[in-house]
This record gives structure tokens, C-alpha cells and sequence, in this order.
């Protein structure tokens, strides 16, 4: 049999990695009976608790959950305005409509993909009641910036930290400090509950209102005695998905050393003249959630990033896209905003494409992406 006639092998652009240690563990809670809230999902809280520094923390059912309860319980509603980047999965802004506030966007670094902040301040109203940044890829915002600005001007700070788990802004952990910070558990993060989430930080009273939230807005005074303060939701975590982050925690400097060895390899093979427009590639405390390089503008291309990631795809290599501009949404679109307002994100919209990057993957793989990116790129150059 000849090279040619192997099948090829797929490369997906994320995987989790699930040890027999961590399977045995869910095993453990499905026979317990246990699998709702629990002991497990107090473990888990405790040490990420531990892992952050001490700090409160409460799980969810989701990052976006948990933006949605840290809204609320900074008790900001209808008339209010978040700032927040342009550029981020859409559910860092639909949260801000959710509560009824309003989202006032910004553009982002074109490298760097999060939120400019020197436009931040010029965005500020009487209306503005916080910030809402996002850690785009791992890669922490300039936090002592963000913080002197939110300070000046008396916002709350609400961290959207879904790709930051890890990460770290001149030697201190995402989460470990600041205001609310909140990450995502999904299984294509840096580690998972299969779904799920985490707040960070957080008053005696605002810790309240978040379980409050979580939990149908519901106390329990004694074995026959209940009342309801608000109408809350559902977002409890279970103990089966607390059991999947006990086991993802524990080995989550083990995934994040070795996401950014990989990243590197991206790096040394594209040396200084890359056909694709690299991320900023931040210090030793960028997590490294996704690997998202741009490609060359469309009137330097002769294919489209569809047809490129179709062609990758061919070669057995999955490609994703991390993220469309928010505000061309429809529903976006239908708050005024409109093509042009925001360069950077646009752009980045347009021309980004994210490349395979998990802790399973070889150097090889990397290796792998590279020609084959290269080889598509180079019989695509515009003259």
C-alpha cells in the first residue's frame, strides 16, 4: 500500500482530554446517587477557590449564565450601558441585553483582539455602569489600565475570562483579583465540566444574589420552610460535570504549558514572514485557548476563507472561526449599529481562521497545519 492510499488522519481544531482517572470518578458519582448539586460540585468550588487564591467562587451551567447573574447582581438593568469589544462570541453581548442594559461597543486590537482601551473612556456616559472586557484566547487585557479607568470613573468591572482559565497579568492569576471574573467550562476550553462555568470574587451580598439567581431565587429556612426572594433561574451545576472538572483541574497546568508549546511551534515555523497575519503572542501568562491568525486581506487572496477552510478540510485538518464582528449581527444591527463603526473587528471578522490547537496534538501536527496552510496560501497569492 502506498502513502497516497492511507487514509488520512483528521485533526480536529479542539479536543478535550478526558483521563481514565476522571471517567472513574463520574463512574464514582453515577453510582453514589448523587447527581445534582452536591458534594462534588463543593469540592470543585473549594479548589478553584484554592486555585485562585482564595477567593469566592461559585460553578454554573455555563459562562454565559454566569455573565448573566454577575450583571445582576451589580444590579444592572434596563437604562444602563456595558461596554464591551466588538469583537467576541455573541454572548458577551446578548447577556447585556438580557438584563435590559445596553451594550455600547468598541473596537479591539487587531493583534491582540481585545478591548482598545483608549477607546473605552471616550465611550463612557452617565449611563455607563461597567466594563465588560473579554481575555481574548488567554491573552489578558492590560489590567492595571482597565482597573484605573473603571476606578476613575466609578464602574464595575465584569471579566469575561471564558478563554482565560490559567491565564495570568504580571504573575497573578485571572480570577485571583479584581472585580467579578467569570469563566467558561465548555468542552472546548482549556478545561471542562462537558458544560459549565465559574464566577469569581464577588461581596457577601453579591454571592447571595448569585446563588439566589442560580437557584429559582429560592431559601430554604428548615425542612418544611421555603420562600422565593426574586425570580430566579436554573443554573445549577450537577456533581457528574463537577467530577469532569475535578479531574480537568488538576491537570490544567499540565494542558496550558503545553498549549503554549505547541503555539510556539506555530510561531517558529511561520519565522518572520508568514503568509497569514499572526496573533500578539503575549508573555508566559497567555493560556493559549485558541490559536486564531488572520488571514491576508480578500484583494490579496484569490480563494475565500470558506474555500480555504474547505481545502484544510480536504487535507484533513479542521479549521474554525473565532469570531464574527458582533455588532453586524441582525439582532445588533437592529440597535443602530451599522458596517464601519469598528475597523479592527470587522477586519478580524472577515480574515480570522482557527487552527488546531490541543493539548493531545503533536509537534508533528503543527507541523502538519503549517504546509498545509502554506501550500493553500501560495497558489492563492493575488500578484
Amino acid at each position: 500500500m502506498n502513502d497516497s492510499s492511507k487514509p488520512v488522519k483528521q485533526l480536529p481544531f479542539t479536543r478535550p482530554s478526558i483521563d481514565e482517572d476522571t471517567i472513574a470518578l463520574v463512574a464514582e458519582v453515577l453510582r453514589s446517587g448523587w447527581l445534582a448539586s452536591g458534594p462534588k460540585v463543593a469540592q470543585l468550588e473549594a479548589e478553584l477557590s484554592a486555585y485562585l487564591g482564595g477567593r469566592p467562587v461559585r460553578t454554573q451551567t455555563s459562562a454565559t449564565a454566569g455573565l448573566e447573574m454577575a450583571l445582576l447582581a451589580c444590579g444592572i438593568g434596563k437604562g444602563d450601558e456595558v461596554i464591551t469589544p466588538a469583537l467576541s462570541f455573541v454572548a458577551t453581548a446578548n447577556v447585556i441585553v438580557r438584563v435590559g442594559a445596553r451594550p455600547v461597543f468598541v473596537d479591539v486590537g487587531l493583534d491582540s483582539r481585545n478591548l482598545d482601551l483608549a477607546q473605552v473612556e471616550a465611550a463612557i456616559t452617565p449611563r455607563t455602569r461597567a466594563i465588560l472586557p473579554v481575555h481574548f484566547a488567554g491573552l489578558a487585557v492590560d489590567m492595571d489600565r482597565l482597573y484605573a479607568i473603571a476606578g476613575k470613573h466609578g464602574l464595575r468591572v465584569i471579566e469575561d475570562a471564558a478563554h482565560a482559565i490559567g491565564s495570568s497579568w504580571r504573575g497573578r492569576r485571572i480570577g485571583s483579583f479584581g472585580d467579578l471574573v467569570v469563566f467558561s467550562f465548555h468542552p472546548n476550553k482549556n478545561m471542562t465540566t462537558v458544560e459549565g462555568g465559574a464566577i469569581s470574587g464577588g461581596s457577601p451580598e453579591e454571592l447571595t444574589a448569585i446563588e439566589l439567581h442560580r437557584w429559582h431565587g429560592q431559601v430554604k429556612r428548615g425542612p418544611d420552610d421555603f420562600d422565593t426572594l426574586l425570580p430566579g433561574g436554573k443554573y445549577n451545576l450537577s456533581d457528574v460535570a463537577a467530577a469532569v472538572g475535578l479531574g480537568q483541574l488538576r491537570r490544567l497546568e499540565e494542558f496550558n504549558a503545553r498549549r503554549r508549546k505547541l503555539t510556539a511551534r506555530y510561531f517558529e515555523l511561520w519565522g518572520a514572514e508568514p503568509p497569514v497575519r499572526l496573533p500578539e503572542r503575549g508573555d508566559a501568562g497567555h493560556s493559549w485557548h485558541v490559536f486564531t491568525p488572520l488571514l491576508p486581506p480578500p484583494e490579496r487572496l484569490a480563494i475565500s476563507r470558506r474555500e480555504f477552510i474547505e481545502a484544510m478540510r480536504a487535507r484533513g485538518i479542521g479549521v474554525g472561526v473565532h469570531y464574527p464582528a458582533i455588532h453586524l449581527f441582525s439582532a445588533y444591527r437592529a440597535l443602530g449599529y451599522r458596517e464601519g463603526q469598528f475597523p479592527n473587528a470587522e477586519a478580524v471578522g472577515r480574515r480570522t481562521v482557527t487552527l488546531p490547537l490541543f493539548p493531545a496534538m503533536e509537534l508533528e501536527d503543527v507541523d502538519r497545519v503549517v504546509s498545509a496552510a502554506n501550500d493553500i496560501l501560495r497558489g492563492a497569492r493575488v500578484p
